[in-house]
Parts: structure tokens; C-alpha cells; sequence
């Protein structure tokens, strides 16, 4: 048991270069909140929902993190901060990384499976502050969900999504998953959405200067011919 708490600690001090310490991390909300979850899905899967929801709502008094005790919660979870709502049907892997703000929500069971209503997150991926993903969907191993994305359908493994809704940047998976990157998405320029952005939009610039050029070419050309 010692050696699991050890090996858990360690894993979150390999995501967070912040804590100088594994007795620093024992302090960190994201911690005690996964703590009381174990023993809250004990309770549930025991069919004691009233102690379940009794210590749900002591940990989210706690550490304002609310992690429904239904939710199924895989090795090396790492909540940082705090502020996170996980609902009772969602599914998260191992070494999923959440940021602050993020919500795991549900919506109408009768557009996914039975009794479905939240996502399904996948082995390794990480979620950026803010972050939405609602519906009983999947976001797949090592995915990347940048800061107030809303995602509502399935991301593929190893995908970086952004926007509202979100939709996978240009980032392949091989650039964007070959380690573990800090808050979602890589910090640099051309990792960055906005210039991406930026970048179809001159493409589209493009392509719309040269549609202009070609009817000004068959302007010119009614004129000579009506001349």
C-alpha cells in the first residue's frame, strides 16, 4: 500500500513542476479528493448511497472538487487545483491529468448507451482548465483538450482539441503526444491555435483573391469581346 501511495505521489511530481516535495503533494486538493472518492465508490458499489453521498459532499466541502461517487476512476489520476465536477456514469483511464474548471458532464441518455450519460476518458490524455466534455463520449488515449474547449463527440487517440465546439487543430499526434505536456497543448508558435488560425485564414485570402483575378479576367474579356 505504501509502496502504491509512493508510486501515485511520484506521478503527479513527474506532471507538476511545483511541488519541491512528496509531502508537499499530499497537500494538494486533487489528492485528498481522489482519497475520499476510493472510499465513496467503496460505499456505492456497496449499495450505502446515503454514507456515498455523505462523503462526496464532505470532500467537495473540502476541496471543492465534486467527483460523484458512480464515477470510475483509474490508476495515477492527478486532479491540479481544484474546481472540478465529474459526474456518476464517467469513465477515466490511468494517467488522465485534469485542470482546474473542468467538468465531466452528462446529457439525454437516449442519444448514447443505456444509462450513459458522461464521457469515457482514455489512458493518458489531458484536459485543459476550463475544459467541457459532456455526453457519454470518448476521448481517446493521450488526446489533449486545450483550456475552455467544449468537446460533445468522440476525439480521437492522440488528437488535440480546441474551440467551442471543439475541432482537432492541425497538431499531428506524433508532434503532440510523445511526452507529457503541460496544460494540454505544447507552448510554442507552432503549436498555437491562434496562428494556426491565422494561417487558414490567409489561406482562404488566397484563394479568394485568385476567384476575384479570374472574374476580372472574364470581365475583360465580355468587354473586348462586346468592343
Amino acid at each position: 500500500m505504501l509502496h502504491g501511495l509512493l508510486a501515485y505521489l511520484d506521478s503527479i511530481k513527474a506532471r507538476d513542476p511545483a511541488p519541491r516535495s512528496r509531502w508537499e503533494i499530499l497537500l494538494y486538493p486533487g489528492v485528498w479528493a481522489l482519497a475520499f472518492h476510493r472510499v465513496a465508490n467503496w460505499l456505492y458499489r456497496g449499495e450505502l448511497f446515503f454514507l456515498a453521498r455523505f462523503v462526496n459532499h464532505l470532500a467537495r466541502l473540502m476541496t471543492a472538487i465534486d467527483i460523484h461517487p458512480g464515477a470510475a476512476i483509474g490508476r495515477n489520476f492527478f486532479i491540479d487545483h481544484g474546481f472540478v465536477v465529474i459526474g456518476e456514469t464517467a469513465d477515466i483511464g490511468d494517467d488522465v491529468t485534469i485542470y482546474q474548471h473542468v467538468t465531466l458532464g452528462g446529457t439525454n441518455p437516449t442519444d448514447g448507451v443505456a444509462g450513459k450519460r458522461h464521457p469515457t476518458i482514455c489512458n493518458g490524455a489531458i484536459l485543459g482548465s476550463g475544459a467541457a466534455v459532456l455526453g457519454p463520449i470518448r476521448v481517446g488515449e493521450r488526446a489533449r483538450v486545450g483550456a475552455n474547449s467544449v468537446v460533445t463527440k468522440d476525439v480521437p487517440d492522440g488528437a488535440t482539441m480546441v474551440g467551442i465546439p471543439a475541432r482537432s487543430t492541425l497538431v499531428s499526434a506524433e508532434q503532440s503526444s510523445g511526452h507529457f505536456l503541460p496544460y494540454g497543448t505544447p507552448c510554442s508558435e507552432q503549436f498555437d491555435p491562434a496562428t494556426q488560425k491565422l494561417e487558414i485564414l490567409q489561406c482562404e485570402v488566397e484563394r479568394l483573391r485568385a476567384r476575384l483575378a479570374e472574374l476580372l479576367r472574364e470581365r475583360d474579356g465580355k468587354e473586348r469581346d462586346r468592343a
